[in-house]
């Protein structure tokens, strides 16, 4: 009992050193910020606000606006020596006018506001909807297991890989502090990017497309709506007999396109229950016509919806997890790009131009990838996918940086292989289980850090926001990977869901 008394006595001791250490000094005075924001502001359209904390101290910053009596958070972004950019997009039907401020918060704890500022905003008639024609064909769009869609065990080599609540707000208060003078920080770099996730079913009980709340609850954590919307289909359903044809996913296109955002459809020619030995789909049968039938419905119908959307065919074929990959199924050395230059040939031979075609090798297998290569002419966009499976038990594959996944393959792709094309990060995501030191929001700091410093051609950035074989990737595994992505993607060169009215293909780099 004397030696629990001791040890209860140090706890306590030592607790309260470590609330000593946590209480802001008594006296010390409260930062102050400045918020600018341009004075007229369109409706859907991307719009920066900026400002400074004095002094200089980190945190989070929520741009609020004044409505229905309560400040509500638009947006979010990150303090860095002492200033911060956040971009927002207002919706449709906001009011004419709007009083807005920016708040510092750590720890859950709001620490200070800006002045209150005004904004006007303009109407900005939005795009039509999109017309909604039912596919012709019958067959089943029903959604399938996203990322590893075949299934298959973790291969031996490093393989592929309840509602939220909003940011914390400050305790509601309409104030008006005087307007300061102060200097203002550098202007923000210019919106050059896209970004996107693919969104599983934890959040909602159904994943994205097919559940657009899953899109608004990811949005609300991430403080920015989505201009990218990952899914993926497989060409057949075979849990049944006798199979059935995936057909366009009509609905689920058209849903992301009202939403504002682009269709980033991930297409593999397998079937469901996929595992990588699949004799009904090698290359040499996508190469001989045998699918011909259902690829050119597939793009006839692509064709008739008409508007532009990324296509991510086959991809991480540099691998042995997918019956296409030229490792795996029997399939043969050339016959990748063969059978991809098919496929592209049926779509341009039915007028199916408005897909957006995305090679994607996986980053941490440098092997084949020139090989592997379709040509200038077959592709629009080059991909890479990478994970920090780091030390989860489901499959630990070790910690690894950004850089140390990414480096090799950026430069092989875009010094070598295809220079002239731009680059999207098509599926990426770290765990949280890693050696001491490390952590996921730090993981995901450093992955911002070196996106805007040293890989400028990645034009778009996707996370993987789903639950896949026991791996914790979603962002909602921890509140300061939560808070690290929204302050990371805050920045204004990510743009939001500004193309519900797009048109243009291929898509270009924005």
């Amino acid at each position: 009992m004397a030696r629990l008394a001791k040890i209860l006595g140090l706890q306590l001791v030592l607790l309260s050193v470590f609330a000593i250490a946590a209480t802001p000094s008594i006296g010390a005075p409260a930062p102050r910020l400045t918020l600018s924001v341009p004075t007229e502001v369109s409706q859907g359209v991307p719009a920066v606000a900026k400002g400074k904390v004095m002094p200089p101290q980190r945190g989070r910053v929520l741009l609020q606006v004044w409505k229905a009596h309560a400040w509500r958070t638009s947006a979010t972004g990150k303090a860095r020596q002492g200033g911060f950019r956040i971009s927002f997009v207002l919706p449709q039907a906001t009011p004419s006018s709007l009083r807005v401020r920016a708040t510092l918060v750590r720890g859950g704890r709001a620490l200070a506001s800006s002045p209150v500022r005004k904004v006007q905003v303009q109407a900005n008639h939005p795009a039509p909807e999109p017309k909604v024609v039912s596919p012709t064909t019958t067959t089943s769009t029903a959604p399938v297991p996203a990322a590893t869609s075949s299934g298959s065990p973790p291969p031996a080599e490093e393989p592929p890989a309840g509602e939220e609540p909003p940011a914390e707000e400050p305790p509601a208060g309409e104030e008006e502090p005087p307007g300061g003078g102060e200097e203002e920080p550098p202007p923000p770099p210019p919106s050059n990017a896209y970004w996107g996730a693919w969104i599983g079913s934890q959040l909602t009980g159904e994943a994205a497309p097919w559940d657009m709340n899953a899109v608004t609850k990811f949005e609300q954590m991430t403080g920015k709506p989505l201009s990218l919307i990952e899914f993926s289909s497989p060409w057949a359903d075979c849990s049944h007999s006798p199979c059935t044809d995936y057909a366009f996913p009509w609905n689920p296109f058209n849903s992301i396109r009202a939403h504002g955002s682009i269709p980033f459809f991930s297409w593999g020619s397998e079937s469901y229950p996929g595992t990588p030995d699949q004799p009904e789909f090698q290359l040499a049968d996508i190469i001989s016509g045998a699918h011909d039938n259902y690829i050119r419905t597939w793009a006839t119908r692509a064709a008739e919806w008409g508007h532009p959307f990324f296509l991510r065919f086959d991809w991480e074929m540099n691998g042995n997890w997918f019956p296409w990959g030229e490792g795996a199924n029997e399939n043969q050395p050339g016959e990748f790009v063969e059978a991809w230059r098919h496929v592209h040939e049926i779509f341009t031979s039915v007028g199916a131009t408005n897909a957006t075609w995305a090679w994607c090798p996986y980053a941490n297998h440098l092997n084949l990838y020139a090989s592997l290569y379709p040509g200038d002419a077959y592709v629009d966009w080059t991909c890479l996918d990478g994970y920090n499976w780091g030390e989860n038990p489901a499959a630990p594959y070790g910690w690894k940086t950004f850089d140390s996944l990414y480096e090799k393959a950026y430069s092989k792709v875009v010094n070598t292989i295809a220079p002239s094309k731009p680059m999207v990060i098509g599926e990426v995501a770290s765990s949280e289980y890693g050696p001491s030191g490390t952590s996921k929001a730090g993981w995901i700091e450093e992955m911002f850090e070196a996106l805007e410093k040293r890989y400028p051609k990645v034009r778009a950035l996707i996370w993987f926001e789903t639950l896949s074989n026991g791996e914790d990737w979603p962002l909602e595994s921890s509140d300061s990977a939560e808070n690290a992505f929204a302050a990371g993607i805050s920045d204004s060169r990510f743009l939001g869901n500004v193309f519900g009215s797009l048109e243009t293909s291929p898509i270009p780099a924005p």
